[in-house]
This record gives structure tokens, sequence and C-alpha cells, in this order.
């Protein structure tokens, strides 16, 4: 595992929050943290430098897509991911599973792996776990994801099941993949809707001894009752000593309840994707600034908040540039929620360190709007 290792500085004594510090070669990542997804090796609109002003100490990118274009061999000759996107700080790849199961009819399921059409022209491909573990090693990054299984909502017991079972078979096939140097492989637990099905996984998982785990098959349509059910049931499955995750998860509602059961990480396309929508996020709630009520309000987004948007442009402003169809409207939303969306991560943290995460919790939860 080399420089990698998890660090628990403290956690709440009215929940399960906890405050920690993944250490890794290239650098800290202070927990809870939120991932910004850059699926395509971009934060999409954002210089990397931009990304790492606003606060994030890692991202994610996705396997799958990469994959494809531009191809391992083009970001081997880069000299890996970092290189190739010149981001200095660690970086998150996904196996690729959640991506082709998600293809539905361009893609086949057997126990050696997913033979799968390219949704961009296609082609035939097949990714198994050695070949995830191939791909996230040629894009170098510093945490890997286990191959797995993604369940859909609904999903029969039945197919739950086997979706768990191949999940487990994966998961020890990817620790015995070669990965680059630095690199470690965090597990993931399946299981969808059933607690029983859950508690397997996570035992059977967490018995292979990852360094992180992640719980995934959750986000994936459910009412978020029920996230939060599986969550309360689940995150005690996991080891305290090494980090959880979260995956898919990024309103800000769900940062909070996340961190109420134990999650140390998320990754979300969700800041990134209203924002390119003309939806911004803001302690009170949503604003959508292609609304005709904000034509003449010259204020800013957020009247407090001290990102680049909102110290220099108007909601007016803003309206106009979508209106307009200016590619300046996307990324100066896109630098406002994603600023938000660390800005919460950080005053979680800080109410955790001082002892009054409950009572920011909930003083959060009153002023917002889902």
């Amino acid at each position: 595992m080399g420089f990698f290792h998890f660090d628990l500085l403290k956690k709440s004594s009215k929940s399960k929050a906890r405050l920690g510090v993944i250490n890794t070669p290239r650098g800290k990542i202070h927990t809870p943290a939120f991932m910004p997804v850059g699926t395509q090796a971009t934060v999409k609109t954002m210089t990397p430098d931009e990304v790492a002003r606003l606060g994030a100490e890692i991202i994610l990118s996705n396997t799958y897509h990469l994959y494809l274009r531009p191809g391992m061999g083009i970001i081997r000759q880069a000299e890996g991911l970092h290189k190739f996107m010149n981001w200095q700080r660690p970086i998150l790849t996904d196996s690729g599973g959640f991506q082709v199961f998600s293809l539905s009819s361009l893609r086949q399921i057997t126990d050696e792996g997913v033979h799968f059409r390219s949704h961009l022209d296609g082609s035939k491909h097949f990714i198994g776990p050695e070949q995830s573990m191939e791909i996230q090693a040629a894009l170098g990054s510093d945490i890997a994801m286990a191959f797995d299984e993604c369940s859909p909502f609904p999903c029969s017991y039945e197919d739950a099941l086997a979706g768990l079972e191949r999940t487990t078979s994966w998961a020890e096939r990817c620790l015995k993949a070669p990965h680059a140097p630095g690199q470690v492989v965090f597990g993931i637990v399946q299981g969808s809707v059933y607690p029983e099905l859950r508690a397997r996984s996570a035992r059977e998982i967490t018995g292979l001894d990852f360094p992180g785990y992640a719980i995934g098959g959750l986000s994936v349509g459910e009412p978020k009752s029920i996230m939060y059910e599986l969550l309360e049931y689940t995150t005690p499955l996991l080891p305290e000593n090494k980090p959880r995750y979260l995956m898919g998860v990024g309103s800000a509602d769900c940062l909070w309840e996340g961190v109420a059961h134990g999650i140390d990480m998320f990754d979300c396309v969700l800041p990134t994707r209203v924002a390119r929508n003309g939806t911004a996020f803001t302690w009170q709630g949503k604003v959508v600034v292609r609304n005709a009520k904000y034509a003449e309000d010259f204020s800013p987004l957020e009247p407090d908040c001290d990102c680049y948007t909102c110290k220099h442009y108007s909601r007016a402003y803003l309206r106009h540039l979508f209106n307009a169809g200016e590619i300046l409207g996307p990324r100066l939303l896109t630098i406002h929620n994603l600023h938000f969306t660390l800005s919460v991560m950080e005053r979680i943290r800080r109410s955790i360190k001082d002892g009054c995460f409950e009572e920011e919790k909930n003083a959060f939860l009153d002023q917002y709007s889902i």
C-alpha cells in the first residue's frame, strides 16, 4: 500500500460522523470529502488549477470513457492521467462497471465480465476485472475501484444475489491483477435494497482486506429514505479504521445525511451537470437563473458567497448568458456550484471538529429547500 493510510481524527458523540485524513503519495485528503467528477479527464468548463483553488483535494475520472477515448495507449504515452490532464493531486478512478451495466441492450453480462458495444460507434468490447485493473493501471490513478456489478433499482432478490456473487468473485480477481506503482484498490459493497444481502456483501468484501470500501448500488433511483436506511444498516459493517465511500451522491442534504451515517467520501456529477442547465445551489436551495423573475435582479447568486461568480456577476447577467446561449454562463455556474459543494464539506468538517455537527446539520436542513 506504500504511503496510503487513513487517520481517524475524531468521531461525533451524537452520530456516526467522523473527521479524518487519507494520506496518499500525491497529498492529503481531508475527510469527509467531496470529489468533483472529471469524467473524461476534465471537470467540465474548469481548468485543473481552478478546481484546486476551489479546495478540491481529489477528483474522480471515468475508466469506461477514457478507455474508449482517447484510449489506454495515448494515456500511457502521456505517462498517466495526472500528466495528461495536468492535475497533480490524487485521482480516484471508478471501475467502469456502472457505465457498462447502464448500457442495457448494448451489453451482455457473464461470470467472466461484460461484453458491450461502445455508445460512441457501436464497436464491440469486453471488460472484466483484469481488464478494468489494466485500464486503471494505465491511467495511474491513486485509488482504483474494483470491478463490480451495480444492481439497478428496482431489482429482484435473485438478480441482486447474482450481482453480489459476481462482485465478490470479481473483487478477488481485481486484487490479484497488476496495479500501477503506489495505486490502491477499494472494494465495493453491493446487495441492492436487501439488508441481508448488504450484510453478506460487506462480510465478503471486507474479508478481502481492501485499504478502503465503497457502498455501491445506491442513489440509482431509490427514495432517499431507503438509501438512508441502508446506510444506517451497512456502514457499521465496514471497518472503522478505513475510509468509507458512498458512490454517486452529491446533493447537499445527502452529503450531511451521508456523513451522519459515517461516510467519508462522496462523488457526483450533480453540481456541474445542473450548472450547465442553468441551476445554481445556494444555502437556501436551488436558484434557476433562466427564470424570468431574475431578468432585473442585479444581486449575486448568494449575497455572502466569496466565489468568483458571486463577487463579479449578478443573477440578471447570468440569466442573460443562458438565454443568449453563451458558454460563459455554464462556466460561471460551475464555479459557483463547486465552490458551494466544497464549502458544505468544509462546514461539515469544521462542525465535527468543533463538536457541533448535529446542530449544524439541523440548521442547514432547516433553511435548505430541496
